[in-house]
């Protein structure tokens, strides 16, 4: 064996390409969350409630002023139906059961239970 040194070549190290990903390619992307689509609450009239109990019923589970639930029962009364709330989906059903859990008019002898509300997407 001989003493010589031997030149050993390094071999070539390429530089990794840079590749965008989609969301780099598209800087003007808008990536705030999407928006939960809207439901309203409807409230449904009949013959077995009173104003008094409708306008309590708003402003016990909805926090509406009296002047507010007034109108609401008023809309009820003359159109069917009144939207008490829009929210979330999750958010509007648990305040339609919380309608129709909420019992009887002890106002009126012949009520049987809480009003009727269901809930409907809001058009967009």
């Amino acid at each position: 064996m001989s003493n010589e040194a031997v030149a050993v070549a390094e071999p070539e190290v390429a530089e990794p390409e840079v590749t965008q990903t989609p969301e780099a390619a598209k800087p003007n992307q808008d990536k705030r969350p999407k928006k939960q689509p809207r439901y309203h609450v409807l409230l449904w009239n009949d013959d077995d409630h009173t104003f008094e109990y409708v306008i309590t019923m708003l402003a016990e589970l909805f926090g509406h002023q009296i002047e507010m639930g007034y109108q609401l029962a008023k809309e009820v009364d003359t159109a069917g139906r009144a939207v008490v709330l829009t929210t979330t989906m999750e958010h509007a059903e648990l305040k339609r059961d919380q309608i129709l859990a909420y019992g009887k008019d002890v106002a009126i002898a012949s009520c049987k239970g809480s009003m009727s509300a269901t809930i409907e997407p809001v058009p967009e």
